[in-house]
């Protein structure tokens, strides 16, 4: 009994198969061996002396002479073709329907002279040699041969174009230009997009940006009512992983008109004028649907200053995409119910043009999150994990300074991980450390090879770091300072820094003095100093030239600044400063490290029984917390003077 269960009546398309191709070649080829004559047989040629001495031998038991190709086909007896010198040449037909192969062909000149040679040869030998006369008529060989690399050539061509448009055979003939149609991905009411503005923790200034988008097109007449027009598109700026793409997600879930998706990268083809292509059909589409939201990631990837990398002068497939992106946006024809929004870590790097009023109106800003903000993000991320107990979120935001969205949900992610590899039931407070320390310092290393005089150098380092941080009152807080080896680190002081809006002198001071620390304390305990301390001389090399040309907190250069905040160097490869100035720099940057490498060195002198001491206690635990410094230094001096001034309560 046959079994029924197409619910599905409509026929399906035929897949496409390059069968086909392989066919018609494999015909050709055949056609070729039937009219190409001798082109394929293993037919010889000759001259008119060998020809005569075979006629003089009595090989040859036939001549056909072609009169209007003035060519003579040889046909050898059974006799002579078993001899030696004619092995090789053709004795059967290539198929059993066609006549015998002649066994040499040759190019005469005069007919008479040659008719007349062979009949003497024929005379003098007695021979019964037969001679022929015919015309032949190879046209559709000739065609055949004409025509074959051509038809090879347009069905590749005819198979790669199916294969990058992706269409099925059958009888969708147009798909194969279908390259230059738009590749976004369309998201509206039939499309299950579970993100929504819930999802979007913190972010709240840029959350209430496009969620007034969405309103926009919701109920324009609301703002449309007082004269206002609805913004042609928004830029979303900022550094990666601070939920650009997401709140673009969440814009697809939340809004009720369709939303088509893609990245810049999309526009980009090896085709001349596809990206262009691409762009007039992505708006066709918005404007057949709108109103509508269009949304390009990474805009960065079309959206470059035009002009500054094309030394060449040709023409640049690039510049034409964006070309066409401006016209679209805001040119004759644009239909203002279409509006743009578009993501990018490096709106230094795009085209004015592109970023002028018209065309994005409004640059939302999305910064990495504060303190409050962190801990909203971890209670989005936190719902799917089981944890033992109830976290504190205010410590994990606090232990988490500098990172972005995505990296709060990898510590997350990376939690849940380790706990799962210990075999625990659920994730605690210390698998959140552990993920923290995994991703700023790297893998833990307990396994690396480190001799016992290395050991005590890096022991001293990271305690020389400790000790002065301690010291300073503008340092930032210690956590724990370890030996163990994680990432290209042999050891690390780890540091909660406070999250300042500005930043003063003295501050950025004390932090280059206990970067120094490191490299000071070798100094002070063995009298010698390592490669250790590259990262450290790295930091502060950084620290110290921002202070001298970018924040203009140096007294020899005064309030000046070399920095161009619009990323793009107008000065081409030339410093903006003479070589003068570039001296007092480079003297200037030397003076302030130098000036804190000698402060660290007189802070560790004086307290350098204490540093003894702590880097003894890091070399017998590896890791050491910030109870352990209290222990051995007691409380900052700072603290000290704080707690002393601070005023009574009002009774």
């Amino acid at each position: 009994m046959a079994k029924e269960n197409n619910t599905n009546n409509t026929p399906k398309k035929p897949r496409f198969s390059s069968w086909w191709i392989y066919g018609v070649v494999i015909a050709l080829i055949i056609g070729f061996q039937f009219f190409g004559g001798s082109s394929f047989s293993s037919t010889e040629k000759t001259t008119t002396s060998e020809l005569q001495e075979f006629l003089r031998n009595g090989d040859i038991s036939k001549i056909v002479i072609i009169t209007n190709t003035r060519q003579a086909k040889v046909y050898l007896t059974e006799e002579a073709l078993n001899k030696d010198v004619h092995k090789g040449v053709a004795q059967k037909p290539l198929l059993p329907s066609t006549s015998l192969v002649p066994q040499y062909v040759l190019d005469y000149g005069d007919l008479q002279i040659f008719q007349n040679e062979i009949t003497e040869i024929k005379k003098e030998n007695n021979l019964d040699t037969i001679v022929e006369f015919d015309t032949e008529s190879n046209v559709i060989g000739e065609i055949f041969l004409t025509l074959l690399p051509f038809a090879l050539i347009i069905g590749i061509w005819i198979y790669l174009m199916r294969r990058m448009s992706g269409g099925a055979g059958g009888g969708a003939g147009g798909q194969i230009f279908n390259i230059g149609k738009s590749k976004a991905k369309l998201f509206d009411e039939k499309t299950d997009t579970r993100t929504s503005f819930k999802d979007v923790a913190g972010l709240e200034g840029a959350k209430e940006e496009v969620q007034e988008i969405v309103e926009f097109l919701k109920n324009p007449d609301k703002y449309t009512s007082l004269g206002g027009k609805i913004p042609k598109g928004a830029l979303l700026v900022g550094p990666p992983g601070t939920g650009k793409t997401l709140l673009a997600k969440a814009v697809a879930g939340e809004a009720k008109v369709p939303f088509f998706s893609l990245s810049g990268s999309d526009f980009v083809e090896m085709f001349v004028g596809v990206g262009a292509s691409r762009v007039r059909d992505l708006f066709k589409q918005a404007k057949d649907k709108s109103p509508a939201i269009i949304f390009i990631d990474e805009i960065d990837a079309i959206g470059r200053a035009r002009g500054k990398n094309n030394f060449t002068g040709s023409n640049d497939e690039r510049e034409n995409t964006l070309n066409q992106l401006l016209t679209e946006m805001d040119g004759f024809g644009t239909n203002t119910n279409v509006i743009v929004l578009a993501a990018t870590n490096r709106a230094d790097v795009l085209d004015k043009a592109l970023m002028r009023a018209g065309r994005f109106d409004r640059q939302i800003y999305v910064d990495l999150p504060d303190l409050n903000e962190r801990k909203e993000i971890f209670e989005v991320h936190l719902r799917p994990i089981k944890t033992a107990e109830t976290l504190d979120l205010d410590f994990l935001a606090k232990q988490t300074p500098g990172f972005s969205g995505a990296d709060i949900a990898n510590v997350c992610n990376e939690a849940a991980l380790i706990a799962a590899r210990k075999e625990k039931k659920a994730v605690t407070k210390q698998d959140f450390l552990d993920a923290v320390d995994r991703i700023v310092g790297g893998l833990e290393k307990k396994n690396k090879i480190i001799t016992p005089e290395e050991k005590k150098t890096i022991a001293f380092h990271e305690a020389g770091h400790a000790t002065v941080s301690w010291m300073l009152e503008h340092a930032a807080p210690l956590v724990k300072v370890t030996i163990v080896p994680r990432g290209q680190s042999l050891g690390a002081a780890w540091y909660l820094p406070e999250e300042r809006l500005i930043v003063r002198p003295e501050q950025m001071m004390d932090e280059m003095c206990a970067t120094m620390g490191g490299r000071a304390a070798e100094k002070v305990i063995f009298n010698k100093i390592s490669t250790g301390a590259l990262s450290d001389l790295e930091k502060v090399t950084k620290q110290a030239r921002a202070m001298v040309t970018i924040y203009g907190l140096n007294d020899e250069l005064g309030n000046i600044t070399y920095y161009d905040s619009s990323g793009q160097n107008e000065y081409g490869f030339t410093k903006p400063y003479s070589e003068e100035t570039a001296q007092k720099i480079d003297q200037e940057i030397s003076k302030i490290i130098e000036k804190q490498y000698q402060r660290a060195i007189k802070l560790l002198d004086e307290n350098r029984d204490k540093l003894t001491e702590l880097a003894e206690r890091l070399l017998d635990k590896e890791v050491i917390f910030k109870d352990d410094l209290e222990k051995i230094f007691g409380r900052r001096p700072f603290e000290k003077e704080e707690e002393e001034l601070e005023p009574e309560p009002a009774k």
